[in-house]
């Protein structure tokens, strides 16, 4: 088969790879229905998170099941499922806390971007759906693989409860779908930190109820004329640098919460500088397989629609015009189809 293989900045290619098969017994092996670019696939992309050989890409992901290790036991072949860009056995003490990303049997998942996938700890890594989804399902399902997933955790994280005031700090897919997440929990008031008027108009459509242009310390002025001198009562970091972060905790209340989920880049945090602020932090990789039956769900039942969050949509074997085109802003989010969808 062809998967994509990324050998640097801007060189992206989709080439011949050895087919995925069965190497321990408890893996799957699925095949993708769609899959997709991540905006933290642009970091090693852009040159600024190094790579030292050819890598394949790809994490987020949903297909059906083809095969199975003999030590499956909850799928069976023929099954549409979704899983997490980090798979984890469910069972183990952080499991069972509720922080599968941190099983201590975990593995990052990459090679999504192709036609076929292997999964390990399929049993605890993939949920099945009941039964195989219409086309029109699959997009809003591959979120929950991992975008949609990071953006409620973020939302929970930093403990949105119903008529409580958030800050969103990003406009990318996580953040349009913390906005769609701050919404779901009930939030009253949602202000998403955005400069592109595309990406605005979406993040109202998922509830989102002011805009706020300005960065940086400017940003945090005006979120705090908004909120007349007090600051949010939740914060959602969904970037991943040094200037998002501390806008983010400076936008936020005495005794309020921040959840960062943006992968971290040079982000170094002032203790004397953070003692005074009095806020809550708390994130890290998001612990989607927590979520994923309750968010599959909410897709199936029609009760939301995050595959908004997808504006283009190309042949797997472009795959290279989609980095391009989230790199250059063209597009929030690429969905890749393989062929034969």
């Amino acid at each position: 088969m062809k998967g994509t293989v990324l050998y640097g900045p801007g060189d992206v290619r989709f080439e011949d790879r050895e087919t995925p098969k069965i190497v321990e017994p408890t893996d799957a092996v699925i095949r993708i229905a769609a899959t997709c670019v991540c905006g933290s696939d642009l970091w090693p992309y852009r040159g600024l998170q190094p790579i030292n050989e050819p890598t394949p890409m790809g994490h987020e992901y949903c297909g059906i099941v083809e095969e199975m290790g003999r030590a499956v036991q909850s799928l069976k072949p023929g099954q549409f499922v979704v899983g997490s860009f980090a798979t984890s056995d469910n069972t183990c003490p952080n499991c069972r806390y509720g922080y599968q990303s941190s099983c201590i049997h975990r593995e990052f998942m990459t090679r999504a971007q192709a036609p076929v996938l292997r999964v390990p700890l399929a049993d605890g890594t993939l949920v099945p759906t009941p039964d195989v989804p219409p086309d029109e399902l699959v997009p809003s399902l591959l979120t929950t693989s991992d975008v949609l997933g990071t953006g409620w955790f973020a939302a929970d994280a930093a403990n949105v409860k119903p008529g409580s005031t958030v800050v969103v700090v990003g406009d990318g897919a996580v953040g349009l779908l913390g906005v769609l997440s701050a919404q779901q929990m009930g939030a009253e008031r949602i202000i998403v930190m955005s400069r592109h008027e595309k990406r605005q108009q979406l993040a109202r459509e998922f509830g989102a109820t002011d805009v706020v242009s300005e960065r940086g310390d400017d940003g945090v002025a005006r979120v705090m004329e908004l909120t007349k001198g007090v600051g949010a009562d939740s914060v959602l970091e969904c970037v991943g640098t040094q200037q998002s972060m501390m806008q983010a905790i400076h936008c936020t209340r005495k005794g309020g919460h921040v959840s960062y989920v943006g992968v971290p880049h040079e982000v170094e945090l002032n203790g004397a500088e953070l003692f005074f602020t009095h806020v809550h932090l708390h994130g890290g990789p998001a612990p989607v397989r927590r979520y994923l039956p309750q968010l599959i769900e909410l897709v199936l039942n029609g009760k939301i629609d995050p595959g908004k969050v997808f504006d283009l949509t190309l042949p797997l074997e472009q795959v290279a015009e989609g980095y391009r085109a989230m790199d250059e802003r063209r597009a929030i989010k690429a969905l890749l189809q393989p062929s034969g969808r």
